[in-house]
């Protein structure tokens, strides 16, 4: 799915793009991807797992998701340079395609700048124009009290737990959350 740019200004003033990917994305998204993994525990790859990305394979996922009816992908491209991403997959089965699901990150340099809410304003808007979402649904990484915040502000609350569901390479367990939000 297509999605129409939305330019807005960062708290520091700089100018910010979300978009749908494009083919000049890959090579600034394949270094996104190495810094985003190894900033935090947070988010479900390390930094060594990225080698498995490649140009052809992200140029073929970004068509993909541009093409797909029922997916989106959206990219904050500040100066040229990809510093996050969204995405938001709508269920198809007839008995959960009320529901949706969405994934988000962003590099640390660009933390606390307004991009986060922006992407998950476009994610909402999106599923409001989905007569029959009813329901947005993510999972959170124990301990990601940045991402719990923003998650509550934008109106969703946690509905689960995975016990134990991200093992840290030190031997550490962490529970993942599910949050939802309800769309009116």
């Amino acid at each position: 799915m297509i999605i129409e740019e939305v330019k807005f200004k960062l708290k520091d003033g700089r100018e910010a793009v979300l978009r749908s990917p494009k083919e000049e994305d890959v090579e600034s998204t394949l270094e996104y991807l190495v810094i985003s993994a190894g900033e935090t525990d947070f988010i479900l790859r390390y930094p060594e797992e990225c080698g498995k990305y490649t140009p052809e394979g992200e140029k073929k996922l970004f068509e993909q998701k541009n093409a797909s009816p029922n997916e989106a992908m959206i990219m904050c491209v500040v100066d040229g340079r990809v510093v996050g991403n969204c995405e938001i997959s709508f269920f198809r089965g007839m008995k959960t395609r009320h529901r949706a699901s969405i994934g988000i990150a962003l590099i640390s340099e660009f933390w606390n700048q307004g991009i986060g809410t922006k992407m998950f304003e476009e994610m909402i808007r999106l599923a409001e124009t989905r007569e029959e979402v009813t329901q947005l649904e993510l999972e959170f990484v124990e301990g990601n009290a940045r991402a719990r915040h923003l998650y509550e502000k934008m109106g969703f609350r946690i509905a689960g737990v995975h016990p134990n569901a991200i093992r840290l390479k030190d031997g550490t367990l962490l529970n993942n959350y599910l949050m939802i939000k309800e769309v009116v």
